[in-house]
């Protein structure tokens, strides 16, 4: 039992982390879990009934195989027309950009990406040259190329698809900057910012502070949803997952193939996001194992006490040690 109290509060197991829908084993992510049941070495009872009832996208277990059948038909997205990508390559500015100081209810939701190309003597310095910007609905409200503000040596053609010439007279960085900035603040001061009840919007992306740095833009961690940071859809080493991974194990489609467009890959983001937040999870007062109220849970001197208690009590008391996304459906 000290040991089982010794892990449980370093572990923060949670009713937030992927669980095996069969022996109920806790992962501290999506991997971890998808290894317990089909990869090297599985646990062999699970994966028998994996095998047959289970989805190799959201590693929900079903009721029957047919069940199954139907699940995976709804599962699985489709990737976006060839056609369309061609066509948003050759967009110009599209700037659908407004600030409605939070007249909608609930906090918006927008999905943000961007393409690099190379600066510096060698072309490894990355600046961004093509930036878009979706809502939930997976319309685009901005797109432009951008002008780097010091001069290209590597357009990366092979990748990006970007010309000289899309960035001749392309919007200036800082123009971009500022209009981003405007809208994802939505009539909010920086400092005002705060997770519930604002009009700032949620940001959403794949290696978000990176996209940022090279826009030069601030904003509050606590509005971003980051694909490659969040926990459970990290590697088992902790180690994030490239967004190429997480979109054909998660959505069942390829992106990134042959020249790249970030709203494919904006898409991409949106659609992992909305599959996390869409998990049903057990509704705490105080989720977070950060929280006041969680403080003395696993506290060194309730180590008598906490002994005591059965492992499925030490579980209801751990908290998670991250923000679950679906705790973002309760401010829809």
């Amino acid at each position: 039992m000290e040991h089982l109290v010794e892990h449980m509060r370093t572990s923060y197991h949670s009713v937030h982390e992927p669980i095996c829908g069969i022996c109920k084993k806790h992962c501290r992510s999506f991997e971890s879990l998808r290894e317990h049941l089909i990869g090297p070495l599985p646990k062999q009872e699970c994966k028998n009934i994996f095998n047959i009832r289970g989805c190799r996208l959201c590693l929900t277990i079903l009721d029957s195989p047919n069940a199954r059948w139907i699940h995976q038909e709804r599962c699985q997205f489709s990737s976006i027309n060839a056609g369309l990508l061609a066509r948003f390559a050759n967009l110009g500015i599209r700037d659908n950009l407004t600030v409605d100081n939070g007249g909608t209810r609930g906090p918006q939701v927008v999905a943000l990406a961007c393409k690099m190309v190379g600066g510096g003597s060698d072309g490894s310095l990355d600046l961004c040259a093509r930036v878009c910007l979706i809502d939930e609905s997976e319309n685009i409200i901005f797109h432009t190329y951008v002008k780097p503000p010091i001069p290209v040596t590597n357009y990366r053609y092979e990748t990006t698809g970007i010309r000289p010439e899309y960035l001749r007279d392309a919007m200036p960085l800082r123009q971009v900057q500022r209009k981003i900035q405007d809208f994802l603040c939505n009539g909010e001061p920086m400092w005002k910012i705060r997770p519930k009840g604002g009009k700032a919007r949620i940001l959403v992306g794949h290696g978000l502070d990176h996209d940022l740095d090279r826009l030069q833009i601030e904003y509050p961690a606590i509005m971003m949803r980051d694909t490659a940071k969040y926990p459970p859809l990290m590697k088992t080493s902790k180690l994030s997952n490239s967004l190429k991974y997480l979109t054909q194990a998660y959505l069942g489609y390829d992106i990134q193939t042959g020249i790249q467009d970030p709203y494919e890959d904006c898409v991409a983001t949106l659609r992992l996001y909305m599959r996390m937040r869409s998990q049903v999870h057990k509704i705490e007062d105080y989720p977070l194992a950060s929280d006041p109220q969680n403080r003395n849970n696993f506290a060194s001197w309730r180590q008598n006490e906490l002994e005591r208690m059965a492992p499925e009590q030490l579980l209801e008391i751990s908290r998670s040690d991250y923000y679950c996304w679906c705790l973002d459906s309760r401010d829809m």
